[in-house]
């Protein structure tokens, strides 16, 4: 494959569901993402983990601002989710941390096609991680010409910067977290 890489497998995923599931609250709380219907992430809920610190989102245009990135309380919350983070930044040679998401799709959920050129966030974190959380094989990612379906405990890179999107077409909900990390 030349857009997808599968980084790791057998990640410990399981504490970090029982952590989630625990925490209904976490979901949506911040909705920029995923509200308006021109967003192709439109009515996929999210758990922003690490992003821009809330206080500073006082316009739109402060999300494409350069910018160092702030743990969200949800980071407090889910602890089982840190030895992954951590793991994976060190099996990629992270230099920085920057956006943590973890995205649910639900059965026939999608997130539309796009690309994320253009925007500082994407460009400055080189290298997008998805991590499985759940999954099932009817969740198909895309990226350009090449689709993936990937696996509970699985982690995976790909260009962000590319044309890519997801669909689930199973029968339970899909979650993944995103680190969006910078190698030199």
């Amino acid at each position: 494959m030349k857009h997808f890489h599968k980084i790791a497998e057998g990640l410990p995923v399981e504490a970090v569901m029982v952590q989630i599931n625990a925490q209904p609250e976490l979901w949506n709380a911040n909705p920029e993402r995923t509200a308006s219907p021109d967003s192709p992430h439109y009515g996929i809920p999210d758990i922003w983990v690490r992003y821009r610190a809330r206080e500073e989102l006082t316009s739109p245009e402060k999300f494409n601002e350069p910018h160092f990135a702030s743990f969200y309380p949800a980071w407090s919350n889910l602890t089982a989710l840190h030895p992954i983070v951590f793991g994976l930044m060190y099996r990629v040679r992270a230099t920085y941390l920057g956006g943590v998401l973890i995205t649910k799709i639900p059965p026939g959920g999608k997130v539309k096609p796009h690309h994320d050129r253009g925007r500082w966030h994407a460009e400055f974190m080189t290298t997008k991680i998805y991590v499985s959380l759940q999954s099932n094989p009817s969740c198909v990612n895309t990226c350009e010409d090449e689709a993936v379906v990937i696996r509970t405990g699985e982690a995976w890179t790909f260009n962000n910067l590319l044309t890519h999107s997801v669909e689930n077409a199973g029968k339970e909900d899909r979650l993944t977290a995103i680190l969006c990390v910078r190698t030199e």
